[in-house]
């Protein structure tokens, strides 16, 4: 694979706003899908005073070959103070539109459903008008875990299909199977036509260009309002190969092609992840706006 191009520079982490997320973080011993993942927005998003809190440790029971984050089995471990840390957290940093996710815990009997739900109601306890985005596992598919948090009552839940049906097998876990994935995203909706739900979608694996239409297709079907696609970097030798480096030029195209379909927001571009800022702040003023109308 040929060396990344001059658009895949990204800065090194800095400045003040870095420094006191950083802290923050120590201090309450939390953890964030930003380092976990080496994001590399981490520079923009943690300067710009926001950060996506991951849950329930650092160690995932799944394994899939594109992710950064540690597998293994944490045996049923669960830090109970976590949502209250969180919360608190989120005061103190001031935000008002949050993004929380969590690693996959498949040794906990609801996947850590009720948790999630916990770190929700407690983030809208401590500040009702925060704007909650939650970026959820599958759950193995189970419904009733998904209904814990679409209860809970955050504004976005996401979920990502990753890639395209015939890639799934190679890039993810066994157990996060494409159509189990749809199923999550359909529930979503099913529970609570009023959310706004997400996906997201990997390039550069090696898919074809008619079955990432067939992908934002599947994901229209089951009424996910916002997709975001972006560049895959490999995190290390040991996973899955880059394949390509998509241009800029090309997320644009795509972006147009996933718009032709009905997307109510589209990010794409090299550096777009699930959770994106230029998405956040899209989203927010929808739902403030709606907030609004409701209040007049």
């Amino acid at each position: 694979m040929a060396a990344k191009p001059e658009w895949l520079r990204v800065k090194y982490p800095t400045g003040q706003n870095y420094e006191r997320i950083k802290n923050k973080l120590r201090t309450h011993n939390l953890h964030t899908v930003c380092e976990e993942a080496h994001c590399p927005n981490m520079a923009e998003c943690w300067g710009g005073g926001t950060a996506t809190f991951m849950l329930m440790g650092d160690t995932c029971t799944r394994g899939c070959r594109f992710c950064m984050v540690k597998s293994g089995n944490p045996h049923e471990v669960l830090d109970v103070f976590e949502p209250v840390k969180v919360a608190k957290t989120i005061a103190d940093l001031g935000l008002k539109y949050v993004v929380v996710t969590s690693v996959d815990r498949d040794d906990l009997p609801d996947g850590g459903a009720s948790h999630f739900a916990s770190t929700i109601k407690a983030i809208k306890q401590h500040d009702p008008n925060v704007i909650t985005e939650v970026l959820i596992p599958d759950f193995q598919g189970n419904l009733e875990d998904v209904r814990k948090i679409v209860e809970a009552g955050p504004e976005v839940v996401a979920h990502n299909i990753e890639t395209t049906e015939p890639l799934t097998p190679k890039v993810r876990d066994a157990r996060a199977t494409y159509k189990q994935s749809l199923r999550v995203l359909r529930g979503i909706k099913g529970l609570n036509a009023g959310l706004y739900s997400k996906s997201s979608i990997m390039l550069g694996l090696g898919e074809a260009e008619g079955d990432l239409v067939k992908t934002m297709r599947d994901l229209r079907e089951v009424d996910v309002d916002i997709l975001t696609l972006g560049q895959y970097l490999r995190p290390s030798k040991g996973h899955i190969p880059v394949t390509e480096y998509v241009s800029p030029e090309g997320f644009d195209y795509y972006k147009g092609l996933a718009e032709d379909l009905g997307f109510l927001y589209v990010a794409s571009g090299p550096f777009v992840r699930s959770s994106y800022r230029a998405g956040e702040f899209f989203v927010e003023a929808l739902i403030r706006k709606k907030r609004l109308e409701r209040s007049n």
